[in-house]
């Protein structure tokens, strides 16, 4: 169990960046002699389906990785899109097979826009705790930089350490509008994160935030 729920803690909400694990997104997650069956659910009936296709496209993947597992049913519930949700996943259609006449494209374009503002976002939050203005090397080391250092490598940025620190996402120099710029995107993702729980708690009442 602790090995499922870890797999599906490297699976974040493209838009809050923090795991669905973390925001209550699960609802259950058990496995039986091979066979692994996980249950999403979200703060509304009407969250956005492309965000929603993929945290559990990424469960999905995430589950099915593992070497313990032979089968695996991953469904979100209580949505307006999850029945063409879960069968698109299932059968590995795509979003845009999912969705036949409705969606173009493979959100790939939508999955490097968050990846960019998340590693904004771990940048202006190392910034906040630490103050560092200097090369990757001379930060400290804390949950803060290894955040960021993963996000940034996700986009392909140099992480070398004696890369300089203040880097934007597309791996130019930081200028002060950028530097606002991750504020705010920090900011947003935050207040997202907390209203987000509040809805939840609010639709789910039994919701607990649980670690394993």
């Amino acid at each position: 169990m602790s090995e499922l729920w870890a797999a599906l803690g490297t699976v974040v909400d493209p838009e809050l960046d923090q795991p669905i694990t973390d925001l209550g997104f699960v609802s259950e997650a058990v496995v039986a002699a091979g066979h692994a069956r996980v249950r999403l659910r979200l703060p509304t009936y009407f969250c956005a389906p492309n965000f929603a296709y993929l945290m559990v496209a990424d469960a999905y993947d995430a589950v099915r990785a593992l070497p313990s597992v032979t089968s695996v049913d991953v469904r979100l519930a209580d949505h307006f899109a999850a029945a063409e949700i879960n069968a698109g996943v299932a059968a590995s259609a795509g979003f845009a097979g999912a969705f036949p006449g409705l969606a173009a494209g493979d959100l790939a374009e939508l999955r490097l826009t968050f990846r960019r503002k998340a590693y904004l976002a771990s940048l202006d939050r190392l910034l906040l705790l630490s103050g560092a203005t200097a090369a990757i090397g001379e930060v400290p080391p804390s949950p803060a930089r290894d955040a960021m250092l993963r996000r940034r490598a996700a986009l392909g940025l140099d992480c070398a350490p004696d890369a300089p620190l203040l880097l934007d996402e597309h791996g130019a120099p930081l200028t002060p509008p950028r530097r606002r710029y991750a504020r705010s995107v920090r900011l947003s993702i935050e207040g997202n994160a907390g209203f987000c729980r509040g809805l939840l708690r609010t639709r789910y009442p039994e919701v607990l935030n649980r670690s394993v």
